[in-house]
């Protein structure tokens, strides 16, 4: 998860009953194999005092930040969130080194089109 981000910064009080997906988020990020997986990434946990509700804030290798409420987002969606965008980028970023344009658009008729080597759905797979 790690290796897409450049910095994270977790934001809570520790007063507060909600900060819990920012406990879980904190030790999944300071586990050895995300720690491994990008040694640059700039941890930054930030103890609040006043009632400002529990957050996330990550920044993505490209520039791009996001800001998660931790007080309605289990940790696990916020990592999966964060995977899936990295994911994304690292396409991206495959296609820009191939000089293929980005985004991608697939003409409407092209996706309806049989692909060459698959089997037709018979009607009654389609009714299934």
């Amino acid at each position: 998860m790690l290796k897409f981000l450049s910095r994270v910064r977790i934001e809570f009080n520790a007063l507060d009953p909600r900060t819990a997906s920012c406990m879980e988020f904190l030790a999944q990020c300071n586990a050895p194999k995300a720690k491994e997986s990008n040694p640059a990434c700039q941890i930054q946990v930030k103890r609040r005092t006043d009632d400002h509700p529990p957050q996330i804030t990550v920044t993505f290798v490209n520039g791009v930040e996001e800001v998660y409420d931790a007080t309605s987002t289990p940790a696990q969606t916020i990592r999966t969130m964060i995977l899936d965008k990295g994911q994304s980028l690292e396409t991206e970023q495959m296609f820009r080194e191939a000089g293929e344009a980005w985004p991608v658009f697939i003409p409407e008729e092209e996706l309806r089109q049989h692909a060459p080597g698959t089997k037709p759905r018979k009607a009654e797979e389609k009714k299934q």
